[in-house]
Formats: C-alpha cells, sequence, structure tokens
C-alpha cells in the first residue's frame, strides 16, 4: 500500500460533483462521472483529496499550490477558457510551478493533438497511418489528386469525435467541400480529411513513462447499422446511449484477433507512444482492414478515466482494477521530470 497522498484533482469549474447528489438526475450526474469516479477512488485507497475547479484564470492553480501543497495533481482538465487547444498550456502551468500531475506532458499533447503533426511524425517513424490533406478556413477546397475517396473529414484538433458523423465520410468532391466547410463553420478549427479505411474499429491503450504495459485490444463493434452507414466512432456512437442500443453498439476486448495480428498491434503501439514522446497513459485509435493491415487513425493523448470507459475496462481485463489503476497513474506522475530533466521510470 502506497503512503497517503494529498492529491488536488483538477478539472473545469463547471464539473466539480455536487453534493449531496441525491437531486442530480442521470444525465446531469453523466457530465461530471469521471470526476466522481476519480475523487471516490482516491478516498478509498486512503488519499486526501481536494478539486480545484477552473475555466479562465491560473491564479487558483498557483494558490493552491502554494497553500495545500499537493504531492501530485491528478490533471482532468480538458480545456481552458473554453478552448481544447489550450490544455496543453495548463500542463506546461504545472511544470512551471514544479508540482507533479498526472497524464501527459505538455511536449506529446501538443504533438498528439494536432492531427496532421502526428501525421507527418508517425509517417516519419514508418508507421502506418491513412493519406490525408488539411483545409484552413477562407480557402477553396479542392479535392487532393493524390487522395482516393471515399475521405473522411475531421477536426484537425478537436478530441472525443466532436464534429464526426455519419455525414463525415465523403464520396465525391461536393460532399467533401460540404463537410469541410461544416468543420470551419460549427467547429471553428482547420479540417482535415484522410482517406477512409474500411475495417474494424480498434482501439488500445497503454500505461507508462519509459516502461510501457499495452492493454488488451479494445474494439467498438456496430450490430445493427441501417443500410448505407458506416462503421465510425460518431459523437453519437460514443455518447448516445439510446443510439448505441438501437444500433447494437458494443465495446469490449476484441475478439478472434490472430496472434501475429496482436503482436503487430503491440508493436505499432509502443512505437507510436515514443515517437511522439508521450507520457502517462494515452489511448490508440486504429483500424484493422479484411486484409490484416493495421492502421494508426488517431492517438488521444488524454483518454477519459472514468470506471466505465474503455481505458479502465481494457486494463480491468488486464487484471489492474480501478484503484490501482489510478494509484499506477498517481505513480507514474510522480515519477515524470519534464522535457529536459532526468525522468523517472
Amino acid at each position: 500500500m502506497s503512503k497517503p497522498l494529498r492529491v488536488a484533482i483538477l478539472t473545469h469549474e463547471d464539473l466539480i460533483p455536487p453534493t449531496p447528489l441525491k437531486d442530480v438526475d442521470d444525465k446531469e450526474r453523466l457530465a461530471f462521472q469521471t470526476e466522481r469516479d476519480v475523487y471516490v477512488a482516491l478516498r478509498k485507497l486512503g488519499h486526501e483529496v481536494r478539486f480545484l475547479g477552473v475555466s479562465w484564470d491560473l491564479l487558483p492553480i498557483r494558490e493552491l499550490v502554494e497553500e495545500w501543497k499537493p504531492d501530485v495533481v491528478f490533471n482532468l482538465l480538458m480545456e481552458f477558457q473554453d478552448v481544447g487547444a489550450f490544455q496543453v498550456h495548463l500542463v506546461s502551468y504545472l511544470e512551471l510551478l514544479g508540482v507533479p500531475y498526472t497524464g501527459c506532458n505538455p511536449r506529446g499533447i501538443l504533438l498528439s493533438r494536432d492531427k496532421a503533426v502526428c501525421k507527418k511524425i508517425l509517417r516519419h517513424h514508418r508507421i502506418p497511418t491513412p493519406d490525408f490533406a488539411v483545409f484552413d478556413p477562407g480557402r477553396r477546397v479542392r479535392p487532393p489528386r493524390d487522395l482516393g475517396f471515399p475521405l473522411i473529414v475531421k477536426s484537425v484538433d478537436e478530441e472525443a469525435s466532436f464534429g464526426i458523423a455519419q455525414a463525415s465520410v465523403v464520396r465525391d468532391a461536393e460532399q467533401l467541400d460540404e463537410r469541410v466547410r461544416f468543420i470551419h463553420q460549427h467547429v471553428g478549427t482547420p479540417a482535415i480529411a484522410e482517406e477512409y479505411v474500411d475495417g474494424r474499429e480498434l482501439t488500445v491503450s497503454l500505461l507508462g513513462n519509459h516502461r510501457l504495459s499495452a492493454f488488451p485490444v479494445w474494439e467498438m463493434q456496430f450490430r445493427n447499422l441501417p443500410d448505407g452507414a458506416v462503421p465510425i466512432a460518431t459523437e453519437r456512437a460514443k455518447y448516445d446511449k439510446a443510439y448505441q442500443k438501437r444500433v447494437g453498439i458494443r465495446c469490449g476486448r476484441a475478439r478472434d484477433l490472430p496472434e501475429a495480428v496482436v503482436r503487430r498491434i503491440d508493436r505499432l503501439a509502443r512505437r507510436t507512444y515514443k515517437a511522439l514522446g508521450l507520457s502517462g497513459y494515452a489511448r490508440l485509435d486504429l483500424r484493422l482492414t479484411s486484409e490484416g493491415k493495421v492502421f494508426v487513425i488517431e492517438v488521444n493523448a488524454t483518454p477519459d478515466v472514468k470506471r466505465d470507459e474503455d481505458f479502465a475496462q481494457s486494463g480491468k481485463v488486464a487484471e489492474l482494477e480501478y484503484g490501482a489503476l489510478l494509484q499506477r497513474i498517481l505513480d507514474l506522475g510522480i515519477r515524470y521530470r519534464p522535457y529536459g530533466k532526468r525522468e523517472g521510470a
């Protein structure tokens, strides 16, 4: 049993669970379920835990660090000033304050969050990823000559499938123009279009700074998709319970994978993690074709650690119960040293 720690849970100020919970409905509770799960599990481990909610001002972070002196910050803050891309600056600020924190380092977040930069790094390391093109707002949308339809269009830096729907898979220039403009207007970022890889929707989660543990390969299955729909992790597929039930979505350990494919996925996942300089923990989204080819689609350096989400559930299959998983995350955060300093294991 590790010694009790002072742990500050850093999150958005609107996501601190209210007390008591008896008057909160299920839909409202879902918004802060991750924070609730982490808080309860850390308390059960014997740690002293405080929430710190921020949104627009960094000062409360410095005040808590200076006055309460936490041993580690459990970082659940996915945006700052309502901008997801500012997440990296929050982590950099924690490093400047000299306080240990959980999750990925700023450099790893920056490189993995920008899908175009991430793919360029993967290509440099000969890690298979689909061909792509980026479309900036205000410019004419011209189909790239070296890309073949169908394409899937996304935000270049938003996470959690934000802006992804069945309409994201486009099959001609007109649909491409329409979806790119949708991303520009409704998401507010450049758009990235990559060649759509038909195949199984897989993820693999990793834990570690240098010595990595890879959890069992996970799969999102679609058992009752309507005609014409494609099996992709849209916003609705991830978060709409009624839709999940209607189209038969199931997430669980990938079955019937040849051992050679499992080994290939493991090697690709570890190479990707190291190529991007990730730390703490991460989740990779993959596609497996019917010919057995594996493509790295996206890298999430800050996956959800809710008890019933893929990361924690795949860790459970690897015989790492939720409390033990969070303790490992704490230990990795404490041992990590910022880039340029000697790093822990």
